[in-house]
């Protein structure tokens, strides 16, 4: 087995060190505030399968530096807008990497400490796709 310098738990542990982090509680007493956008980085299967919060804005994680960037071809409005981005993945891991990347570009950003998952788990509202 190949043995790598830095784990991926490590990375994580490292990243959450440096970036703000919401709890599930706090992140659902900001779902109608108008100033908050909650981003999802899950896949679209993984919104599909196990929904999204309602008006949450969806941006695949493979593409998060490039969206965010105003100097980006793939630039997205929404992330110029004077808003509270708040990030999450399923569980956090992913989103914990991407909120530290964020801020190593000058984004300000947080991220939803234990993801969708709990957000779910605590009974946080989720939506999903209409059917084709």
């Amino acid at each position: 087995m190949r043995q790598l310098s830095t784990s991926a738990a490590e990375m994580v542990a490292a990243a959450r060190q440096r970036i703000e982090e919401i709890e599930t509680d706090d992140a659902l007493a900001m779902l109608d505030d108008s100033s908050v956008v909650f981003v999802d980085l899950r896949d679209v299967r993984e919104r599909q399968r196990s929904g999204f919060i309602p008006g949450s804005f969806h941006c695949p994680r493979g593409m998060v530096e490039f969206w965010v960037d105003p100097k980006s071809p793939y630039f997205k409005s929404i992330f110029g807008e004077d808003k509270r981005f708040v990030f999450h993945c399923a569980s956090g891991w992913r989103s914990a990497l991407t909120v530290a990347t964020l801020k190593d570009m000058g984004f300000p950003a947080a991220h939803l400490k234990d993801g969708f998952s709990d957000w779910d788990k605590r009974g946080g509202p989720v939506a999903f796709p209409e059917p084709k």
